[in-house]
Parts: structure tokens; C-alpha cells; sequence
């Protein structure tokens, strides 16, 4: 049952989170959109991470982010391989690739990128400044995969809704992101929620500084608040 709710709360915050990202965008905009490459470059790394492992059976000891091996790369490799099995790589091919579009489209695809880096070093070093999160896993199943980064990236749509709706309700989607964050890692010590309570406070911090720091190329949806 407590597996059951940890996967329902999990998928929950991401189904918030997409919502957000198509408030921010225009749910009747999305074809008059152009082709997210980044989300594509971020999308196609992630397969061929899939395939790798499925062509080579040492493609996990070598890439994943073991604390026991060493290599500096291990944590981003890591990022692109799943250890899911074959529902849980679906899902997280999935939601990086509609995560990663919306975060383009919203924030332009230089910001993206730096969200998703950012989703992959920031969490680790904040948990440890926090005193979260307690000594490295030993898990194996906690050494790989791309959802931490994509609830990190997934989150700032829900701050880039905030920043720009005046509409009651999506304010209250968007705030809802990092409220059920922060409860599902006190309720479940889930990491998602935890993560995704980091990229919401980056992505404000991010819309603030544009705000109070214009410039050519401001992302549309982070310097212009919308109503209806």
C-alpha cells in the first residue's frame, strides 16, 4: 500500500506540473509552437542512454553514480540511464520530453539547459548544506535515472505560472507543486517532492532576476504577467 501511494503522489506532482507548464504556455498555442530542440537533444540523450544499456551489459556499472566507483562523470551519465525497469523508463522518457518542451517554450533553451544542470548538481549540495538527506545512498535503484532532474526542471513551470498568471486558480496549481513537494518528503521521504521544492525556488528566483534585470531576450513568459 505505502508503495502504491509513494508511486500515486509521485505521478500526481508531475501531472501539477505539466499542468502548470500548459497554463504558462497556452494550451491553444501549442501548435503554432517551434520545434523544442533542446527538449529533443535532452529527449534523444535519454534513449540512447536506454538503448546503451540494452546493447551493453556493463553500461550501468560503468555510468551510474555509484559512491563506491569513481569518475567525475558518473553524475551526469547517471542522469541518462534508468533503473525503472521497462514502465518506469517510459515514464521518465516521457516526462522529460513534454517537461523539457514546456521549459523551452517558457524560458528559452539556454535556461533550460542550466534548470536541468542545475536539477543534477544543485539537490545533492543543497540536502548537505540543509542537513538533509543523511550520508550518500547504498540503494542501487537511487545511483540512476533522469527523474530527479525532471522534477527539478518540471517544477519552474509551475514558479513560471506563478510569475506570470493573475488567475486564482492556476496561482493556486502553482503554489500546490511545492506544497505537496515538501509534504510528500515529510510524509514519504520522497526526493521527488524535495527536488521539486528546490527548481520552484530557483525558477522564482530566476523570473525575479529577470524581472529586476531586463535585457534583450528576456524570456515573454517570465517578464510578462497574464490575465483573463
Amino acid at each position: 500500500m505505502g508503495g502504491l501511494l509513494f508511486g500515486a503522489t509521485t505521478a500526481a506532482l508531475m501531472v501539477m506540473m505539466i499542468n502548470s507548464g500548459l497554463g504558462a504556455v497556452g494550451r491553444d498555442s501549442l501548435r503554432g509552437r517551434p520545434v523544442p530542440w533542446v527538449a529533443v537533444g535532452l529527449t534523444a540523450l535519454a534513449v540512447a542512454g536506454v538503448v546503451l544499456q540494452l546493447c551493453w551489459a556493463g553500461a550501468m556499472a560503468a555510468l551510474d553514480n555509484d559512491p563506491a566507483r569513481s569518475g567525475w562523470w558518473r553524475v551526469f551519465t547517471s542522469v541518462f540511464m534508468q533503473n525503472g525497469g521497462v514502465g518506469g523508463a517510459l515514464w521518465n522518457l516521457a516526462t522529460l520530453a513534454f517537461v523539457a518542451a514546456l521549459a523551452q517554450w517558457l524560458w528559452g533553451g539556454r535556461l533550460t539547459v542550466l534548470f536541468f544542470v542545475a536539477g543534477i548538481l544543485l539537490p545533492e549540495r543543497i540536502d548537505a548544506l540543509l542537513g538533509l538527506g543523511g550520508s550518500p545512498s547504498t540503494d542501487p535503484r537511487n545511483f540512476a535515472g533522469s527523474s530527479g532532474a525532471t522534477y527539478f526542471l518540471g517544477a519552474t513551470l509551475a514558479a513560471a505560472l506563478l510569475t506570470r498568471s493573475r488567475i486564482r486558480k492556476e496561482q493556486a496549481l502553482a503554489v500546490g507543486v511545492p506544497a505537496l513537494g515538501l509534504l510528500m518528503w515529510c510524509a514519504q521521504d520522497n526526493g521527488h517532492g524535495l527536488v521539486a521544492v528546490y527548481g520552484f525556488a530557483l525558477g522564482t528566483l530566476t523570473w525575479a532576476a529577470l524581472r529586476w534585470m531586463p535585457r534583450a531576450g528576456t524570456p515573454r513568459a517570465a517578464a510578462e504577467p497574464r490575465s483573463r
